[in-house]
């Protein structure tokens, strides 16, 4: 009986051992025997009951990396040591750059308004006006155009008709000293007065034109209301433009019919220091031209010429010069011109207003002889010559003198 008991005992002993052994693929073992290679002692596992194995109860382990076998370890290799990192300085960060390797235009555009330079931008189109944003010399130019050039103008247009209204109202009008004569000659040809009139129309059109573009907006806007002052605005500027082309041909007719007779000479200095017969009743000697007539031929000639020659390059902008040179000859349009308006405002006085029977030179052609003799002496003297050496040429011989 105690055998028998004692072999149960062992039984239920080695019951427990025998369920743990398995092969290496994880099927159970069979009479103890192990696989080769395999470990004396495996993992214990979860047994399996109440709580316990793969049943809806079932308790899961708290880890599932595999526990270290119970017999001898191999021995572990050294993991070796992570360095300590070395501190290192943070590198600054890079100037932004745009797609082109080049500097964005925002940080362009504030180094150039801090340094107060020109700001332009990145186009594709083949105008290369059309990049520039901010030019420092506009400001310069936008001053002059607004301010400058007003006031210019105002002053010297102004101020010519009131010295003009002031000399009239103190001389008057400037008399024949003997009378009319009856008798008249000729003071110009029919091309000279052609030629006269087709740069004095073209001139008035080109500075009323002109002073709208200044001055319109001022006083012909709030009288006309906006939609008759751009009629006006678009006709003005339309003429302005198309005008320029025969004032520039009759200056080029004058300079070649005219430039002989306005040579300065020492006649000239006398004139001026005599007041030309504007101050006193006397009239100085004079050829053709005297000298206030000749400064007024120089500035239509040279200033015309140069106004001329800046208004092509504001028709045709950017041909020959930058944005630079198109304010440039702004400016230089704009100054000349005034200058003119108020020179040629006093010539028109004087031949018209101001001084009796001159108007007919250029009216006629035709000119009395006594206002011809007091304020073109020298040059009645040589027509007077020219008519008796037509008439009767010097080496004429008389009849029966042979």
């Amino acid at each position: 009986m105690i055998r028998v008991l004692t072999l149960l005992a062992a039984l239920l002993l080695a019951s427990p051992l025998a369920a743990q052994t398995r092969l290496p693929d994880g099927s159970p073992g069979t009479s103890g025997t192990l696989p080769a290679g395999a470990p004396e002692v495996q993992a214990p596992v979860p047994e399996v009951g109440d709580g316990r194995g793969s049943g809806p109860n079932t308790q899961m382990p708290e880890t599932t990396e595999r526990a270290a076998p119970t017999g001898t370890p191999a021995p572990a290799a050294e993991v070796p040591r992570a360095a300590a990192p070395t501190p290192t300085t943070q590198a600054p960060a890079p100037t932004p750059f745009s797609d082109r390797n080049q500097v964005s235009a925002e940080e362009m555009e504030l180094q150039r308004t801090l340094q107060g330079g020109r700001i332009e931008g990145r186009i594709t189109i083949p105008d290369r006006q059309a990049a520039s944003l901010i030019q420092p010399e506009g400001r310069d130019w936008r001053v002059f155009h607004n301010r400058t050039l007003a006031w210019t103008g105002a002053i010297g247009v102004l101020g010519m008709l009131g010295v003009l209204t002031l000399f009239y109202l103190v001389r008057g009008r400037i008399r024949l000293t003997q009378g009319w004569s009856g008798r008249t000659i000729q003071r110009f040809n029919l091309l000279e007065r052609v030629n006269h009139w087709m740069v004095a129309t073209c001139f008035i059109i080109l500075a009323l034109s002109g002073l709208n573009l200044t001055f319109g907006r001022y006083l012909l806007l709030p009288l006309f209301g906006p939609e008759t002052f751009t009629a006006i605005a678009q006709y003005g500027k339309t003429s302005h433009n198309y005008l320029a082309f025969p004032f520039t041909l009759g200056l080029v007719v004058m300079l070649l019919l005219w430039l002989r007779d306005n040579i300065p000479n020492r006649l000239d200095w006398a004139w001026i220091k005599a007041g030309g017969g504007f101050v006193k009743d006397s009239h100085p000697a004079a050829a053709r031209f005297n000298a206030g007539q000749k400064v007024v031929f120089w500035i239509t000639v040279l200033g015309g010429g140069l106004v001329a020659a800046s208004g092509y390059l504001l028709i045709f902008p950017f041909t020959v010069t930058d944005i630079a040179g198109q304010q440039w000859a702004h400016i230089v349009h704009g100054l000349l011109s005034v200058v003119m308006m108020a020179s040629i405002l006093g010539h028109i006085y004087v031949g018209s207003l101001g001084m009796e029977g001159a108007f007919d030179a250029m009216g006629t052609g035709q000119v009395d002889y006594n206002w011809a003799k007091e304020h073109h002496s020298l040059w009645v003297e040589q027509e007077v010559a020219k008519a008796h050496d037509t008439v009767a040429p010097a080496d004429a011989k008389a009849a029966g003198a042979d």
